[in-house]
């Protein structure tokens, strides 16, 4: 978006009109189906869902004042971007994803390491990101990166 927002009611405000709809619905999705622990803030200039510092003190290893990041959602220049760590993180929940991804869209699937773009704000697979969102608890989440994180600390 370009604009440092402080707030999540900020950075909805500051969403293009023709997308705030959709991004909207997104945040929505997520909010109601996120497992019970994770927080909605503004992370990394972006919406985000986060492992709070009281359920997971240490933090994100690349600067533990912050909380460890899960899932984020920005609506950029040209497209919409859903970060989830976890698809990264995981080759089974990747490999899930990518194999139902076709089920739920006739787009291609634009996807890097663990971010999804959709160009097209109505192109969304909600129903499929509402598993996806479902599929990781804190508990799962925490027990994964600390798995990674400490392989790459040895």
């Amino acid at each position: 978006m370009g604009t440092e927002t402080n707030t999540v009611i900020d950075y909805l405000k500051n969403v293009q009109v023709e997308r705030a709809i959709h991004f909207n619905k997104l945040r929505d999705v997520i909010v109601k189906h996120i497992p019970k622990g994770f927080e909605e803030c503004i992370s990394y200039n972006m919406i985000g869902y986060v492992v709070p510092h009281s359920i997971y003190s240490s933090g994100y290893h690349c600067n533990p004042k912050l909380p460890l990041p899960f899932i984020s959602i920005a609506s950029q220049k040209n497209f919409i971007a859903l970060h989830h760590l976890g698809i990264y993180a995981n080759p089974e929940l990747l490999n899930w994803f990518v194999e139902e991804y076709p089920k739920h869209s006739n787009t291609k699937l634009d996807m890097g390491k663990g971010c999804i773009r959709f160009k097209k704000a109505e192109d969304i697979p909600f129903k499929l990101i509402e598993e996806l969102v479902k599929k990781m608890t804190v508990k799962d989440w925490i027990s994964r990166y600390e798995e990674l994180y400490k392989k790459v600390k040895k």
